[in-house]
């Protein structure tokens, strides 16, 4: 017994070390895949004929993240570091958080909420000018920065267990257990896409809900690991010809179930809320015709930022789940 678990011990350490992606490129491609049909049929006609291009460019935001040094804090905002729930001493608005705390104190902690209005502005700019390329690019990307505020750990300092001994719980929670359970147990039939009034009202009451949360996750892992078998928590499989560890099914179903339904939940929310910053930003340009559009067509830098991104793609499956975040 002794020796074989001594090259278990030995074979972790061979397994190469990988990147963590946020909700996983499965996550992020289900969401903006789902969200597509949740849109009016004004809108779905354009969104259904480029639903690869959505599903594809969803993860352009993670591939981009580890060459570009301001993309990093766009995708999460350590709320811990601004007190306590519901943290009233970080200003909801942007020139007010800036005059208040300066711009690299806000960096330093994350900026997902403010870059979600951004975003969101510059996809109304291109709806406005009926621009394909743009509207398309955009909502990609949108969704996915959406989606990331719906993660609790992205609204944590503790992003990944390491203050807790818990290394591979951000993997855990958005890309395991998805991959594991949405496919055959989970309801993505939602309705349609609603108007959000105040977008930036909206995200940040999704950012509190992921923060609120954020103990939850990192506490019942921790509970849950103490009750279970040490030799039945992990497993090693095989993709794309390298060998990752990851959590056992056994013990992903049983974290799913402790935590009841939270991560299909806010992958639900996280469809819902894409949809509906794509419809918002649709009727704020003034409800363009969009079912005219032609090929979408994009600059010289796009492509090359396309192509360069391409050569970054992982193989299908290949978000590992005990490796640290690198944000």
């Amino acid at each position: 017994m002794f020796l074989c678990r001594l090259i278990l011990f030995i074979s972790m350490l061979m397994v190469p070390a990988l990147p963590c992606y946020c909700w996983g490129f499965y996550g992020h491609e289900r969401i903006n895949f789902f969200a597509v049909f949740l849109l009016p049929p004004e809108m779905l006609v354009f969104y259904k004929r480029h639903i690869d291009f959505l599903t594809l460019h969803s993860v352009d935001p993670d591939k981009r993240r580890y060459a570009v040094k301001e993309e990093a804090p766009r995708h999460y905002i350590d709320m811990d570091k601004y007190g306590k729930y519901p943290f009233d001493g970080l200003p909801r608005r942007w020139d007010s958080a800036v005059k208040k705390l300066g711009v690299d104190s806000l960096n330093a902690h994350g900026i997902v909420p403010w870059w979600v209005q951004v975003m969101e502005r510059r996809l109304e700019e291109a709806m406005r000018v009926r621009d394909a390329g743009r509207i398309l690019k955009l909502s990609a990307e949108l969704g996915h920065y959406i989606a990331d505020a719906h993660v609790p750990l992205h609204a944590s300092s503790n992003h990944n267990g390491q203050h807790t001994g818990q290394r591979g719980i951000h993997g855990f929670w958005e890309s395991r257990i998805p991959e594991l359970l949405a496919e055959k147990e989970w309801d993505f039939f939602i309705g349609g896409a609603g108007y959000v009034k105040d977008p930036l009202k909206y995200i940040w009451a999704r950012v509190l809900e992921s923060a609120a949360a954020s103990d939850t996750v990192l506490r019942y892992e921790k509970a849950l690991s103490g009750s279970y078998d040490p030799d039945k928590r992990y497993a090693f499989e095989e993709r794309s010809g390298k060998v990752i560890r990851q959590y056992s099914k056994g013990y992903t179903i049983a974290y799913d179930k402790k935590l009841n339904g939270m991560v299909e939940r806010r992958m639900r929310q996280s469809i819902y809320s894409v949809a509906s910053f794509w419809y918002t930003a649709w009727v704020n340009a003034g409800q363009p015709e969009l079912r005219t559009l032609g090929a979408p067509s994009f600059s010289a830098e796009d492509q090359r930022l396309f192509d360069t991104l391409n050569q970054r793609t992982f193989a299908p499956n290949s978000t590992p789940y005990f490796t640290p975040c690198d944000t």
